[in-house]
């Protein structure tokens, strides 16, 4: 499944699709979770906050190097989604997006037959869905 000379098979092609998507939504998340730390309220909050942007960083990092062992190339990522400007509206879209990247990543978990593949993406699923708890936390606050 890995790039070859030959290049990639159909559902390479496909699972390389779906990991651009993740690192265009953890790129996203980065600079997203930068101003709602910004924003927070406290330093319990803001510092929990960072916390979980350092994960999205590693789930970057993660996701681009298998994005280029898939591919032989880098993916330049792109901001898929707007961050909200104040603090609870930015707090429940990030609650959301957190809830549907795990189930996003799940997928592409189930969807490839590496095993490094699919448990990074099952343990990224796992913090995303600890991401979501805590952002409902603080919304709940």
């Amino acid at each position: 499944m890995y790039y070859t000379s030959g290049g990639l098979n159909r559902s390479s092609i496909g699972l390389a699709d779906d990991i651009a998507k993740a690192i265009n939504g953890e790129y996203s998340a980065i600079i997203c979770y930068e101003l709602l730390a910004k924003l927070a309220p406290n330093n319990e909050a803001r510092n929990r906050i960072l916390e979980i942007r350092n994960d999205e960083i590693k789930h970057y990092k993660a996701f681009s190097q298998i994005y280029v062992t898939l591919t032989g190339r880098q993916h330049t990522p792109q901001i898929i989604e707007e961050c909200k400007s104040e603090y609870k509206e930015g707090l429940r879209a990030s609650f959301k997006d957190e809830q549907m990247t795990t189930d996003f990543y799940l997928d592409i978990a189930g969807k490839s037959n590496e095993p490094y593949i699919k448990e990074t993406f099952k343990r990224a699923a796992s913090d995303e869905q600890n991401h979501a708890v805590w952002f409902l936390y603080y919304l709940t606050a």
